[in-house]
């Protein structure tokens, strides 16, 4: 399976496109003319036709809309442990492709974003962009380092050709962290607590203007090695076939139909505890059709996953897993009127964790994981969802569903009992492992955008996710209640542009270990495990301006967690303080 990786990534690594698992820090929001990722490109499950009027320059001629964008609450905004979050403004009115910008704050925050594109001839376009962030840490919190340093360089392609567009992508990104979360122990101040992550990202989109049999073709792969010299190859290909418009009859019916069919390999290897070594591969077919009338639908369909898995540690022989699997798809829409769209449906699907995606939800992880799937056998949701005078946009739903080995993150506690503070990085009782559990999970979402002036935009998000679980009590580090609320407003003749968000998280369960050396002179640690702590829940507040003094140079400020609340993300990992950032935006 190795060599059909190698091969695989070997044959995709020129054409490809977006980044897998993109490494969520703060950064600048850069206006770049590229393909987004590709879990934000996906098509509408609705399967309703897509008109896609280019080349882009027609498309600048069409009237700008809005429009609600069905993801979890808070999905653009990891609460980092360095860093709060990114509320910096933009100007989409005057946006401009080549740029620098720099700013410096407390914690000894350096920030640095560039950005250069060209188009060439026959509507070429390449350009680069680059990305750094640094910051000293909490040096009044704890004695050992807590400082941290992301990198990031990419370079894309993007192509309009008679038939399609094409878009490729590179990205090298680098995490340079610690493991600074002790909370059990005493070390010294010259500990070393040091992770680092480099991951290199090739990926390939070609997406056809009309939605005749080959709709897009896309190519992702991934190459991860961390400093514990864990090492993780991904790669994947999903091609989409459609027939769309076929009208039926003089009923006014339309007919759509899809099929996507994909491949995905991944291949990890660790090489510390316990060494574990997982090897998956998995083939997806999705077909559906659907039948739509105005605004109204019914999408008829189903998937089948075909997965082969290999697992293996020092503790066992290779565990080998071939199985099928088959999820319901369904999904209808009544349009009452534009104000009133009720719908609801059922879905599910395999998921293949990952080293990289648990590094994303939290960077703090052991570098030793036993890997699964997630599957969801079914999620059954209702829902409602409008447009009010174009000025209101809304869409609340409720769901629950079936989850087999559901994935959350349990505290470590000692991997070593010997009385010492001489010891890795990790074996302070500071990092986490993914554990599996299954259970039904009850979820009510809600999404609004509001319009009240020309240049004022409000939107807000509010997530309630409740897991019942067969083994566990509770799941850990997961919170009950996810919000956010956030505000864009320009004036001065759109000169000055203010930014206001707000991150809101309930409480979470994590389990926690209290440890103490026996004997006199100790000579091992006993280690008590408390199974239902408390991580507080926070408030994270966030401002940003920006003037425009030239149509070429900015003056920016950012304010991030400015109630000043060093909340913990993970059991002992406290984020920084009130963080004040300015700089210089200079555009070419």
């Amino acid at each position: 399976m190795n060599k059909k990786i190698q091969l695989l990534s070997i044959l995709f690594l020129g054409i490809s496109s977006v980044a897998f698992s993109q490494i969520k820090e703060e950064k600048l929001v850069l206006n770049k003319k590229r393909e987004p990722e590709v879990k934000k490109i996906e098509k509408k499950k609705t399967s309703v036709e897509t008109i896609k009027n280019y080349p882009p320059e027609e498309k600048s001629q069409n009237p700008v809309k809005y429009n609600i964008t069905d993801v979890p609450a808070v999905s653009d905004f990891k609460t980092s442990t360095i860093q709060g979050e990114d509320v910096a403004p933009k100007f989409d009115a005057t946006a401009q492709n080549n740029y620098v910008q720099f700013g410096m704050g407390n914690y000894g925050k350096i920030l640095l974003d560039g950005n250069v594109s060209k188009t060439l001839e026959n509507k070429f376009e390449v350009g680069a962009d680059v990305h750094l962030l640094s910051t000293s840490g909490l040096k009044n919190d704890y004695d050992w380092k807590s400082k941290q340093t992301s990198a990031s360089i990419g370079a894309f392609l993007n192509s309009y050709g008679e038939k399609g567009k094409f878009n490729i992508n590179a990205e090298y990104g680098l995490n340079n962290y610690n493991y600074y979360g002790i909370y059990a122990l005493e070390p010294s101040a010259d500990v070393d607590l040091k992770q680092k992550v480099n991951q290199f990202k090739v990926n390939g989109y070609y997406d056809f203007y009309s939605n005749e049999i080959l709709n897009d073709v896309r190519v992702k792969s991934s190459f991860l090695k961390d400093h514990f010299d864990a090492q993780e190859n991904q790669v994947s290909i999903l091609a989409n076939f459609s027939k769309h418009a076929v009208e039926l009859g003089k009923s006014g019916i339309n007919l759509n139909a899809d099929l996507g069919v994909g491949l995905e390999a991944v291949k990890t290897d660790f090489e510390i505890g316990d060494k574990n070594s997982s090897n998956f591969f998995n083939a997806d077919l999705a077909p559906k059709v659907t039948f739509r009338k105005g605004e109204s639908y019914l999408m008829l369909g189903s998937s089948f996953s075909f997965l082969n898995a290999k697992n293996s540690n020092n503790q066992m022989e290779q565990m080998k897993n071939n199985k099928s699997y088959w999820f319901p798809k369904a999904e209808f829409q009544f349009a009452a009127a534009k104000e009133f769209k009720f719908y609801g449906g059922v879905d599910g699907g395999l998921k293949l964790n990952t080293y990289g995606d648990l590094l994303q939800a939290n960077p703090y992880v052991l570098s030793d994981q036993y890997l699964k799937p997630t599957e969801t056998k079914y999620h059954f949701y209702v829902g409602l969802r409008g447009d009010i005078d174009e000025t209101l946009k809304y869409d609340f739903s409720a769901g629950f569903g079936k989850m087999k080995d559901i994935m959350f993150f349990k505290a470590n506690g000692l991997f070593d009992n010997v009385y010492t503070l001489n010891r890795s990085a990790y074996d302070f009782a500071n990092t986490f492992s993914a554990v599996y559990d299954d259970g039904n999970v009850s979820d009510i979402k809600g999404s609004v955008q509001y319009f009240p002036l020309e240049n004022l935009m409000i939107d807000g998000e509010v997530r309630f996710t409740k897991y019942n679980l067969k083994n566990y009590e509770n799941i850990y580090n997961v919170p009950l209640l996810n919000a956010s609320i956030g505000a864009k407003y320009t004036m001065l003749d759109k000169k000055l542009l203010l930014g206001f968000k707000g991150i809101f998280a309930s409480d979470r369960t994590t389990n926690s270990y209290a440890i103490e050396g026996v004997g006199s002179p100790a000579m091992i640690f006993q280690s008590t495990e408390n199974t239902n702590d408390k991580v507080g829940g926070y408030a994270d507040l966030n401002l940003s301006a920006e003037y425009k003094i030239h149509k070429n140079f900015s003056i920016f400020a950012l304010g991030n967690n400015l109630l000043s609340s060093k909340y913990q993300t993970y059991k002992g990992y406290k984020v920084l303080g009130a963080q004040i950032l300015g700089g210089v935006k200079i555009t070419f």
